[in-house]
């Protein structure tokens, strides 16, 4: 055989290898091993992440069940720990009662009308200085309240919050406006008193007011007179009165 001949023979060689194992992979494809393990219980294979089921955002956990599955963890207990707080604390005025956050728009609108300037002006200073601070007060609360209203979102309640801070604004409105009317007139009763000769601002205390004229002295004698007529009158005998008295009419009628 010569050496053309030997190499004509192999490419035939390798497409008849290659036409029978494309024969014998298509026919062993359909065929389907025999096995009696069932598909679910598939073999566990290594893990190689150690930390598998430890997300803390998705708390799927662990793939397997661990040693510790069936033991059921301890529940931390319910603890709140009791606080004491005065009851008589100032910063409960913030709020409509104590323990209360936020009152009802009915009783909201339970108010009365605003102090006027006539009523105002016959309190005194420490009236008004008190009445001025229970409206501080109060404008606190109500502020209080519409930023809970705020934070809530309960949508209701602003009007009648609104309404009754105004009533307050004008009973403070009438309180700056009498004390600005009693500043005025002790301004004007500062100027009266530099003009009076009779007022002396440089002196010191029971030495401003000198009176230029004095009233007349009472003579005490005068208030000791009526005493000592009664006392008098009670030493005269009674007996000796009517005698003299007889006497008296005896000449009256011989003239």
């Amino acid at each position: 055989m010569s050496m053309a001949a030997h190499s004509t023979i192999r490419p035939l060689a390798g497409r008849l290898v290659q036409a029978s194992s494309s024969k014998v992979s298509a026919t062993t494809s359909r065929v389907a091993y025999f096995s009696t393990t069932a598909p679910q219980c598939k073999r566990k294979t290594k893990d190689n992440n150690p930390k598998r089921g430890v997300s803390s955002l998705y708390g799927s956990g662990p793939r397997e069940p661990l040693s510790m599955s069936n033991i059921p963890l301890p529940k931390p207990r319910q603890f709140k720990p009791r606080i004491k707080v005065d009851p008589d604390h100032g910063l409960w005025g913030f709020f409509p009662a104590q323990g209360k956050a936020l009152a009802t728009p009915k009783e909201t609108e339970e108010h009365g009308r605003a102090w006027s300037v006539e009523e105002l002006r016959k309190k005194s200073w420490e009236d008004l200085h008190s009445l001025w601070w229970v409206c501080c007060r109060e404008r606190n609360m109500l502020s209080t309240s519409r930023q809970e209203l705020i934070r809530s979102k309960l949508g209701f309640g602003e009007r009648e919050i609104d309404t009754r801070d105004e009533e307050v604004l004008k009973t403070q409105r009438a309180i700056k406006h009498v004390l600005t009317e009693r500043y005025y007139t002790w301004q004007d009763a500062v100027g009266v008193a530099m003009s009076d000769p009779e007022i002396n601002f440089e002196g010191g205390e029971g030495q401003v007011y000198t009176p230029s004229a004095y009233e007349d002295e009472v003579d005490i004698a005068e208030w000791t007179q009526p005493d000592a007529e009664s006392e008098a009158a009670k030493q005269i005998d009674p007996v000796a009165t009517e005698a003299q008295e007889a006497k008296i009419e005896k000449e009256l009628k011989k003239q």
